[in-house]
């Protein structure tokens, strides 16, 4: 037991700020990386040792995720506690200025296709290699760059448009 403490101990944070990218809130993202670790759990004897552990509990939330999707019918939401929590203590004037900017960015993220998103999502917010990225999204690492290379094109067409 104190094996899967440990685990959940380096990986813990990692999954929940992974799956708080793709939920955008922080009660479902903390739901859902109980449910990837009791997964994990379950399924520890298909652990091959292939792939980083990291990767391989990734996969476990990301199919978490679609499954709570399924569940939800594709309804998403973020709680006025979360958008409260994520306030910080610069000038107002420079808090609104990069809220707004992050928040266009990340709109337009959103309306990325989901391979798009998520591949973007694992490559900037987890720092994740392409190869990482191919074994999460059951892909090949090339499909990974190519993916990602599309996601950056579609993303500065649109906010091309913010600047116009």
């Amino acid at each position: 037991m104190d094996e899967y403490n440990d685990v959940y101990e380096l990986y813990g944070e990692y999954i929940y700020r992974f799956l708080l990218c793709l939920t955008s809130s922080q009660q479902l993202a903390e739901e859902l990386t109980q449910e990837t670790f009791y997964q994990a759990v379950k399924s520890i004897r298909r652990y091959n040792g292939t792939c980083k552990i990291s990767v391989w509990l990734c996969q476990i939330a990301k199919h978490v995720y679609y499954d709570n999707l399924k569940r939800e019918k594709y309804r998403r939401y973020v709680s006025l506690d979360d958008i409260a929590e994520n306030e910080s203590k610069e000038k107002p004037e420079e808090v609104y200025i990069s809220n707004e900017a992050t928040s266009e960015i990340w709109r337009e993220i959103n309306k990325l296709e989901d391979n798009y998103k998520e591949v973007i999502i694992c490559r900037i917010n987890h720092d994740m290699s392409f190869k990482e990225i191919g074994v999460v999204m059951g892909k090949s690492e090339n499909w990974a760059r190519v993916t990602y290379y599309r996601a950056k094109k579609k993303l500065e067409e649109r906010m091309k448009s913010y600047d116009d």
